[in-house]
């Protein structure tokens, strides 16, 4: 009788998952398509004409010190492989300061957009890698330049004035 009711319960737990994963897994493409498009165009939008206001640390200085910074993004597009999306920015760094296109990897943690950087050379900057997410009106990630890294956290704004 034991054996037989294990038996059951084992075969009624296996159609309760198989019935569970049918349910989440068997979604229509067009659904997944609609909603990763929406997420796209809320980035697109967000970033478009954008100004990133906020503050990094660099790693190993005293007291945390915070320096300021500041990026404005003229536009982003998604392009059309893989995760890549291009990214018009000015970028002043140093005594640099120029507007280049760069084409970075976007990956997706749910709705949340994350721009990837392995390794990246920018013309005239230097070779970097960070995690940069944005939330809402935020952004925050980690950079690294050469032998120096930290983390980065501010505002997405599109008002020129902050």
């Amino acid at each position: 009788m034991t054996l037989r009711l294990t038996w059951l319960l084992g075969i009624y737990m296996c159609l309760a998952v198989n019935i569970t994963l049918a349910e989440t897994t068997d979604q229509p493409a067009e659904k997944s398509d609609e909603k990763e498009q929406k997420h796209f165009r809320a980035f697109t939008n967000q970033l478009t004409d954008a100004i990133l206001i906020g503050e990094f640390t660099v790693d190993g200085r005293e007291n945390g010190d915070r320096h300021q910074e500041r990026y404005e993004i003229r536009s982003v597009k998604k392009l059309p492989r893989g995760d890549y999306w291009l990214f018009e920015a000015r970028i002043a760094y140093g005594k640099q300061d120029i507007t280049l296109p760069i084409p970075l990897q976007v990956k997706w943690a749910g709705d949340t957009p994350v721009v990837t950087l392995n390794k990246v050379t920018l013309p005239g900057l230097g070779t970097f890698s960070a995690r940069v997410l944005f939330h809402e009106n935020y952004y925050a990630g980690t950079w690294h330049h050469g032998n120096v890294g930290g983390q980065m956290f501010g505002k997405v704004t599109k008002d020129p004035k902050e």
